[in-house]
């Protein structure tokens, strides 16, 4: 399957995962903490992780056609949920 990584720089990696897993639960199977969530999202799965200064994100697509649009659809969340800041 089709794999995508990210890494996003920012002080507060924790409360974006978090922020990502707590949206998507009403929605999709999710399972997380401060510092790692799995969400299994309808075109593929995001697992994120946390540590001091970065939010690491890999996501892979059950199709080979999805990967770009699952990489936009948590791109543009984290961004959303980001935006007082500008993501490295």
């Amino acid at each position: 399957m089709p794999t995508s990584h990210a890494d996003v720089v920012t002080e507060h990696a924790s409360r974006y995962l978090q922020q990502l897993c707590k949206h998507w639960a009403h929605k999709f199977p999710v399972a997380f903490d401060s510092s790692h969530g799995t969400i299994d999202l309808s075109l593929g799965r995001a697992i994120l992780d946390s540590d001091a200064g970065t939010l690491h994100i890999a996501v892979t697509a059950d199709e080979a056609g999805s990967l770009e649009r699952l990489e936009t659809v948590v791109a543009d969340h984290i961004t959303r949920f980001a935006f007082r800041e500008e993501l490295i």
